[in-house]
């Protein structure tokens, strides 16, 4: 059997956010995961940081969840921007798609507003239309959000994912990175059922073989 898993992160970091802990977990069920970022997003790095600092944060976050640094791949699309340069992107992951043969592909979800994440979201599904994915809660962005798939997590499964999201120094600011928003976000979803912590996805396609 297959056990490549890939994740298409629009930026550093949106893999962690919308499913780590979920990565966590099927790693340790020994899932091989490969992780895609299509942006370091240099333009929006504060300007107390160096530009290419989420290209050395990412490396440290995929570590605490698993994934060997081989494995995480950061490509050079410009952040907000890729509505203009989707067929490039396209390209790239019929390409990755080629090469790793995934059964699931984590992506966002298609009800997500922010631009980048919408077009990895419309060309992955024309990329990997012959593969499970599922959409990752970004709930900043998320007009709406079908909850249909649960993951439930341990308590190591959210703490590393945790520790990953820590990794992150230049994006401490922001109000989502906060342990106490991703815990309250997996104290919620694990409540919808029964459990003490999920993560929720969106299924988009699924197949079983």
């Amino acid at each position: 059997m297959n056990k490549n898993i890939m994740i298409l992160a629009p930026h550093t970091d949106d893999g962690e956010f919308g499913c780590g802990g979920t990565i966590a977990k099927l790693i340790n069920q020994g899932y091989h995961a490969v992780y895609v970022a299509f942006s370091a997003a240099e333009q929006s790095v504060l300007p107390q940081f160096p530009k290419d600092i989420l290209r050395h944060e990412v490396k440290e976050a995929i570590k605490c969840l698993g994934i060997e640094e081989e494995d995480c791949l950061v490509l050079n699309f410009s952040v907000r921007c890729f509505p203009e340069q989707r067929q490039q992107i396209l390209d790239e992951m019929i390409k990755l798609g080629k090469e790793y043969q995934p059964e699931m592909v984590f992506l966002p979800s298609p009800h997500d507003t922010h631009q980048d994440h919408l077009v990895i979201a419309q060309e992955g599904f024309r990329a990997f239309k012959k593969t499970t994915m599922l959409g990752y809660e970004v709930p900043w962005n998320n007009l709406e959000f079908k909850t249909s798939c649960f993951y439930v997590l341990n308590e190591s499964e959210l703490s590393d994912k945790i520790a990953a999201l820590q990794c992150y120094k230049s994006q401490q600011h922001r109000s989502y990175a906060t342990e106490e928003f991703v815990r309250s976000l997996a104290i919620t979803r694990g409540t919808q059922i029964g459990q003490r912590y999920a993560e929720v996805f969106e299924i988009i396609r699924m197949i079983h073989k």
